[in-house]
């Protein structure tokens, strides 16, 4: 009896241990409010804040803006090769201008 109480216990905690690193690599950060300046960062800070935009799409965006000014809207970077309005939807809240 005691062994198999032991036992459980340590599947129930192998169990949590493992589910938690999952919820924490989510794109949901409970009270933490991501934004991000889209005329002013770097490929790498695209890349890690913006969802759905990887390497390649973040030097696309920094290639559109050199070439064509600061973006005026979050809706401009649907002009970018690649992205389309549904990644500027997903990544609306944490697009800023300015």
């Amino acid at each position: 009896m005691k062994k198999t109480i032991v036992s459980m216990s340590l599947v129930v905690a192998l169990g949590i241990g493992l589910a938690l690193p999952v919820a924490a690599n989510g794109d949901s950060h409970e009270g933490i409010e991501i934004t991000i300046n889209i005329n002013n960062a770097n490929a790498e800070e695209l890349d890690k804040l913006l969802v759905g935009i990887g390497p390649d799409k973040a030097a696309s965006i920094i290639e559109y803006r050199n070439a064509n000014g600061p973006f005026s809207s979050a809706d401009e970077l649907s002009k970018v090769k690649g992205i389309g309005a549904s990644t500027v939807e997903k990544n609306r809240e944490r697009i800023k201008l300015q």
